[in-house]
């Protein structure tokens, strides 16, 4: 796993691109919790099995297909990536032939509004809020991106009904100010003991 030369590079295509073309196709790694770490809340947010359900900015992980195995069928896993997006097809094709790989922005979605009864990001945003600056009054880039992934996420999703959850070790006070949005409600859950990671659950 080639690691960067300075953080802000974990929000660069170019980064990810050399990184996934030097993973080998059976290549994983999970940011913050595994699966099955997080499956019973899981289960709770997403009691049908039956959502529809995006991934967004995938990467190598293994969410989708331990949810996959888990019962979850129609996963839409998308990452701007093209080289880990083809990766991932071809690891995927025969075991898992319906679940959906798509390379695609999570701040420019090619899907119809209301399409989408959940949207899962663990990691992504965090990529993006690597750019240099002061944390409690982040660059422009910053707020912009992760703003656009919110907006995207919340566009697609069913209205009176969608959840967009996403799990973070970032607290309450640097990452709100993204999340929060009129006609939701935003829940937030701190998760583990000696390190705590948070869970944000906002509901259309």
């Amino acid at each position: 796993m080639a690691l960067p030369a300075k953080n802000e590079e974990y929000g660069t295509k170019e980064y990810w691109n050399i990184r996934y073309a030097q993973d080998t196709i059976d290549a994983d790694f999970d940011w913050f919790k595994t699966y099955s770490d997080i499956a019973n809340i899981i289960h709770e947010l997403i009691p049908n099995k039956s959502s529809r359900i995006i991934m967004l900015g995938c990467g190598n992980s293994k969410l989708s297909e331990d949810m996959w195995d888990d019962g979850y069928k129609y996963i839409v896993n998308t990452d701007y990536s093209n080289i880990l997006i083809q990766k991932m097809r071809e690891r995927h094709n025969v075991g898992r032939p319906e679940m959906e790989w798509h390379e695609m922005d999570v701040r420019s979605l090619q899907f119809d509004d209301n399409s989408f009864d959940i949207a899962i990001d663990k990691g992504t945003m965090d990529a993006m809020m690597t750019a240099k600056g002061d944390v409690w009054d982040p660059p422009q880039q910053v707020i912009d991106d992760c703003t656009k992934e919110v907006d995207e996420a919340l566009r697609v999703l069913r209205k009176d009904s969608g959840i967009f959850i996403y799990l973070t070790f970032g607290q309450p006070h640097f990452r709100r100010r993204y999340l929060e949005r009129p006609g939701t409600t935003l829940e937030i859950r701190t998760l583990g003991e000696a390190f705590h990671y948070y869970l944000y659950i906002l509901r259309t």
